[in-house]
């Protein structure tokens, strides 16, 4: 799962737990609400969590998300394992965001607990810090 690289525009990666859940539901459609004041601040936005691809299609679809939401079912999680958000007992990925320059390099991360969801203002903060 690629979300960055040599060169390109800065990355806010942003793992849920689940699909079609309150919270992340809420978290995802803020960000969609939120992606013309972080593309104009040279940001893009991608999700990803262990769900399936069906099933994160049809829940982006539902929702009208125009971001990529990327599944990170098999290998099981590697991605969300890579940075640290895996939840070994539930097989989900914790609510972990990240923010990455053109190189691909964490500039910022954000973990909240279970149900908890993330403050758009947190965002704002940490686009600015670029």
């Amino acid at each position: 799962m690629a979300v960055g690289g040599a060169g390109e525009q800065s990355t806010l990666l942003v793992f849920v737990p689940y699909a079609f859940t309150r919270t992340c539901t809420s978290e995802l459609g803020e960000l969609q609400a939120g992606l013309g004041e972080l593309g104009d601040a040279g940001v893009r936005v991608v999700a990803a969590s262990c769900d399936p691809a069906p099933a994160l299609r049809a829940w982006a679809e539902q929702e009208g998300l125009t971001f990529p939401v990327l599944s990170d079912f098999w290998p099981h999680g590697a991605a969300a394992r890579a940075y640290g958000v895996l939840d070994e007992a539930s097989g989900a990925a914790r609510r972990g965001s990240f923010l990455l320059d053109g190189d691909g390099v964490v500039r910022w991360s954000l973990v909240h607990p279970g149900g908890v969801a993330r403050p758009f203002a947190a965002y704002r903060e940490a686009v600015a810090g670029l």
